[in-house]
């Protein structure tokens, strides 16, 4: 563990077959410490849970291989009304784009829809324990997993408060279902397509060939399906397991779908009232340095993050999702290449690029910052034509393209 004066610290634990009882004696553990901030847990296969915390209990949870889809799955199961209108979720959306937030857009978005008298607090807090639980759930299937504990004592919460043990329980109750349902090997977020059309219209009746076709596009998770059909998702992969198995239905990876502020209706909407702007994050402890970033980027358009506690910066980061970030070589209590290498193993951060910041022009400096993932080096004091040189080479004109 790493502390830092203001009391920010970070605690990473690996831990194999993380199972109910392991995961309900870990978060007894953050409970007694009065934990608050995020545990970031992630598998062998890269994929990212993130669960906030207030004094050792549940906020939200968020992350994984489909966050949006759940996200909208939730929605769609308990306030649907919310994304009839898509104008009305973008000015939401837009509402909360330009805030400090330290838990993600989705639990913010139910703050909103809160204030607004869009939704009851029942509704969302049904939202928020049907996504823990399924974060849970992913989370115990992943079976071996590493934990970083990010405490963060400004993180707050307006709605709700989950006992872990409560939902752990609640997960894992659903867990050996899954596995009593001889499914445990494949995982809920994949989606059934139809592979031999004309065979399985031979092994089914008309009305439920035609039932089949309509459900399995190869575009709906088995969790979307089972909104869909409202009913469990066991149930769901249970009655088409015996076509799985025959070979007449494949069960495929879909990407995550696009969060709601990039929709096509959506960008339809809003073409000429709000492009989409790029935000570009700057991690550095000097005032100076921070000042004279934002004055630069945001001069030129783009949305800025900025933090200068190295210690606190992951947590920001996880909370902004920027572009781009330029991190600073040397920091107190920690430094760039150490922050670089622990982005680079959370998901969301795989492929962002990652610009170092250093006053030293070093050979060996470059090298190592290769070695732990950054994407490119710039000397300190940089000019305005190299900051916005390097945005527009990693992000612009991607976007572009």
């Amino acid at each position: 563990m790493t502390t830092a004066k203001n009391g920010t610290s970070h605690a990473r634990t690996h831990i194999q077959h993380f199972t109910a009882s392991k995961q309900i004696e870990f978060f007894e553990s953050l409970k007694e410490s009065r934990f608050s901030g995020q545990l970031v847990i992630s598998d062998t296969q890269d994929k990212t849970w993130i669960l906030y915390l207030y004094l050792g209990r549940i906020v939200y949870a968020s992350g994984g291989v489909h966050p949006v889809r759940r996200w909208r799955r939730h929605v769609v199961a308990y306030c649907p009304a919310r994304l009839a209108n898509v104008e009305e979720l973008q000015l939401a959306l837009a509402s909360i784009a330009q805030e400090e937030s330290r838990i993600s857009w989705e639990y913010q978005l139910l703050s909103v829809w809160i204030d607004q008298s869009k939704i009851s607090r029942e509704q969302a807090t049904k939202v928020i324990r049907a996504t823990v639980i399924e974060v849970l759930f992913d989370i115990t299937q992943a079976m071996e997993v590493n934990c970083e504990a990010i405490k963060d004592n400004l993180l707050t919460t307006r709605l709700i408060l989950i006992d872990a043990e409560q939902v752990v329980k609640e997960s894992n109750k659903l867990y050996s279902a899954w596995q009593a349902a001889k499914v445990a090997d494949r995982s809920p977020d994949l989606a059934p397509t139809i592979r031999q059309p004309e065979a399985l219209k031979n092994k089914t009746s008309a009305q439920v060939y035609q039932n089949l076709s309509q459900l399995l596009d190869g575009k709906q998770t088995l969790r979307d399906l089972s909104v869909r059909m409202k009913r469990d998702v066991v149930t769901v992969t249970r009655s088409l397991l015996p076509y799985v198995q025959m070979g007449l239905v494949q069960l495929v990876e879909v990407v995550d779908i696009a969060p709601p502020a990039s929709t096509p209706v959506a960008q339809k909407l809003f073409k000429d009232k709000t492009p989409r702007r790029l935000t570009i994050a700057c991690i550095d402890d000097s005032p100076i340095i921070c000042q004279t970033m934002e004055s630069i980027i945001t001069e030129a358009g783009y949305n800025f993050v900025n933090e200068m506690d190295g210690l606190r910066a992951i947590a920001i980061l996880l909370s902004r999702k920027p572009d781009l970030i330029f991190l600073d070589l040397v920091m107190p209590n920690t430094n760039g290449y150490e922050i670089c290498s622990q982005l680079r193993k959370l998901s969301f951060f795989k492929n962002t690029p990652i610009v170092i910041l250093t006053g030293n022009d070093g050979i060996v400096d470059r090298v190592r910052a290769k070695m732990v993932g950054s994407t490119d080096f710039l000397a300190k004091p940089a000019k305005p034509e190299q900051v916005l040189g390097t945005i527009n080479k990693y992000v612009t004109q991607k976007l572009k393209n």
